[in-house]
């Protein structure tokens, strides 16, 4: 038999329902800019206008969200500078991780809205998800289960320190 090891997800799946965070201070996002513990908070980079997290409860392994670092819920809010620094820092988290993980693909997006499967609708954010070939399969239908096949601590340490040096800016939220 086999056994699959997702510890992080057993916070996910026991945690009391909460409403959808509506505002900066109850943010994970907004959280992550402010506070000093990066690794914690699993934030591995920052530039002067953007952030990238690793998601916490992720679909695939390497995914990542990229969010602004000013808690802002729509496109229409963004700057010119912050939707470009937004996309410059997709593309390069695109070749970090292809160089990293060598997936096949990737699926990019963003869910604008709570009806269109946005989780946090308050601070917009693109998700990252490395794709393999044969990457899916029985268990997401069958067992309602994904693998994910590195911890995200090794997946952290393996990522930080060549996103710090792509991304040199601190982010400060305006």
């Amino acid at each position: 038999m086999d056994r699959l090891w997702a510890p992080w997800r057993l916070a996910y799946i026991t945690a009391a329902k909460q409403p959808l965070p509506t505002s900066g201070s109850d943010c994970f996002l907004c959280h992550a800019v402010c506070d000093t513990q990066d690794r914690d908070n699993l934030l591995l980079c920052r530039t002067a206008r953007s952030v990238v997290v690793l998601n916490r409860f992720p679909y695939n392994n390497g995914h990542l969200l990229v969010a602004p670092a000013a808690h802002k819920a729509t496109l229409a809010d963004l700057s010119e500078e912050e939707l470009l620094d937004l996309q410059v820092s997709l593309r390069k988290l695109v070749a970090i991780l292809e160089a990293r993980l060598t997936p096949d693909g990737f699926n990019i997006g963003l869910n604008l809205g709570r009806s269109a499967g946005a989780g946090l609708p308050g601070h917009l954010h693109w998700h990252i998800v490395p794709r393999w070939n044969g990457d899916t399969n029985f268990m997401p239908v069958v067992a309602d289960t994904r693998v994910i096949s590195q911890s995200l601590e090794a997946l952290y340490d393996m990522l930080a320190d060549e996103c710090r040096s792509v991304f040199a800016t601190p982010a400060t939220p305006s």
